[in-house]
């Protein structure tokens, strides 16, 4: 495999992470130590590992030197702690995301190479007071980026070096007149978060936008931006 996402932990979050995955046909490889779980993925046609992902051996056998991202998604924050400082020694530029379920924890996951750290409780916590407190706002939130039966979609968009906007105005692109897409941020290739740019906003190779729209026009936008 190669590109690929390791998800270590096929629990009830590791579940929904690689049917997420999955339906995105983002190539995926799950590493669980329970063997009840190899009829489910083998019917679901997922590749999977029985067996420790603590063991370095294990995570070589699931091809981390090639893998895009990694995901510890198990239920001890020791082993993903373990797991993440193992991942990080065998793979440098590796993505890794892990979950903690103490809040100390979060500190030591960055410090052993995490990339992303999760805290589920404090992020399903704060969803329920959204929905009571910004209902509207939850919803079409809802509705743009876990919808499935509506036309309206919010994508991230890779800006390549030979798209034929890569130096252009926002205002120029044509995003907006042309294909009917909005673009709410832009993440600029140096980490930089700009939120509702202005038109004079220069789009630029190494960018991510952030956009709004169908999905005949987003991956239309998609083409271009790429330099296909």
């Amino acid at each position: 495999m190669k590109d690929h996402h390791i998800i270590c932990g096929y629990g009830r979050i590791g579940t929904i992470i690689s049917q997420e995955l999955k339906s995105r046909n983002i190539p995926l490889l799950v590493i669980d130590n329970n063997p009840e779980i190899k009829g489910v993925l083998e019917e679901q046609e997922v590749p999977f590992i029985i067996d420790d992902a603590t063991n370095e051996d294990v995570l070589m056998e699931a091809a981390i030197e090639r893998a895009k991202g990694l995901v510890s998604v198990v239920t001890s924050d020791a082993d993903n702690l373990f797991i993440t400082m193992t991942a990080r020694g065998l793979n440098s530029k590796l993505f890794i995301l892990a979950r903690a379920d103490e809040e100390h924890t979060q500190k030591k996951l960055f410090r052993a190479g995490a990339s992303r750290v999760v805290l589920p409780y404090l992020i399903g916590g704060q969803r329920m007071a959204q929905i009571i407190t910004k209902p509207a706002i939850t919803d079409f939130l809802d509705l743009t980026v876990h919808g499935k039966d509506i036309e309206l979609n919010m994508e991230e968009l890779q800006v390549g070096e030979r798209s034929r906007l890569n130096g252009v105005k926002l205002l120029n692109s044509g995003i907006r007149q042309e294909m009917n897409v909005i673009i709410v941020a832009i993440r600029k290739k140096t980490g930089q978060m700009v939120f509702n740019p202005s038109s004079q906003t220069l789009i630029e190779a190494g960018d991510t936008l952030i956009a709004l729209g169908q999905g005949s026009d987003l991956e239309r936008l998609t083409a271009i931006l790429s330099g296909e």
